[in-house]
């Protein structure tokens, strides 16, 4: 389960960095009091290039009203200043192809060299970041969950030791009478496997409900990190992988105790 919690942690950073990576967009602010023809050149600059898909232009009135749109809780701020804060701008979207993020820079420091830009803002950092925060993650997961796995192999190992003791009168009636030594190792490994594909499954199961509780019992609290510091479901795949990994845990843990308990 924990392994199961960083994966899903890491699934949801990872989905978050592919949804800034669709929007790949640059902002452009412009100085004010920019003449037509200044910003038409602009303008060109940004649509001839092979990087970019579409181009568009937020005057400064534009950007105001988007402003009061999202944030209608500091409307009083606006109204103590004696002018629009906003300057105008142009908005970038870049194509979804797999880009050079040298060439992305490359541009963008092309035009912000020009002198009528004044700045630009450009969420490729924070893509970086949500990729580099999903890595570690699903590292951290990885790591812990190779100590549980450790600790799991030996619960299981100590449970099939336990119960070749209980049965040894069993075991060694079932000798005598002729047993092979696969006949009376299947049992107790079919238990061990059980018992993992049962881990397994239970674990999921208290995933999918800890991911539906958390969002509601933290949600409120965490404010803007909410949407990353939130838990996304493992896939198909990763959920098969951790049943069937776990049932191997369970099957390689019974066989270490026969091998080192059950001398047959």
């Amino acid at each position: 389960m924990t392994l199961g919690i960083f994966l899903s942690l890491s699934n949801n950073l990872q989905h978050t960095a592919q949804e800034l990576s669709q929007n790949l967009t640059a902002v452009f602010f412009l100085e004010k009091d920019l003449s037509d023809n200044e910003k038409s050149a602009i303008s060109d600059k940004l649509q001839n290039s092979t990087l970019v898909f579409d181009v568009q232009f937020v005057s400064a009135l534009d950007a105001l009203e988007k402003f009061q749109g999202k944030f209608p809780d500091l409307q009083d701020i606006l109204e103590n200043l004696d002018k629009n804060p906003f300057p105008p701008s142009f908005e970038v979207t870049f194509k979804e192809d797999d880009l050079s993020p040298e060439d992305i820079f490359a541009f963008i420091e092309q035009i912000q060299s020009t002198e009528q830009v004044s700045d630009v803002q450009f969420n490729q950092e924070w893509i970086e970041r949500m990729y580099s925060l999903s890595r570690l993650a699903r590292a951290v997961g990885y790591f812990l969950g190779g100590i549980l796995v450790l600790a799991s192999f030996f619960i299981i190992s100590n449970i099939i030791k336990l119960n070749v003791f209980s049965r040894k009168d069993e075991i060694e009636i079932l000798r005598l009478s002729g047993a092979t030594n696969m006949f009376i190792r299947i049992p107790f490994l079919m238990e061990g496997t059980i018992l993992g594909v049962f881990g397994g499954a239970l674990s999921l199961f208290l995933l999918f409900i800890l991911i539906e509780i958390f969002p509601v019992y933290l949600g409120s609290s965490l404010g803007v990190l909410n949407d990353l510091i939130s838990f996304r479901f493992l896939s198909l795949t990763q959920s098969v992988f951790l049943v069937f990994a776990c049932a191997a845990i369970g099957f390689f843990g019974s066989l270490s105790s026969l091998s080192r308990f059950l001398k047959v």
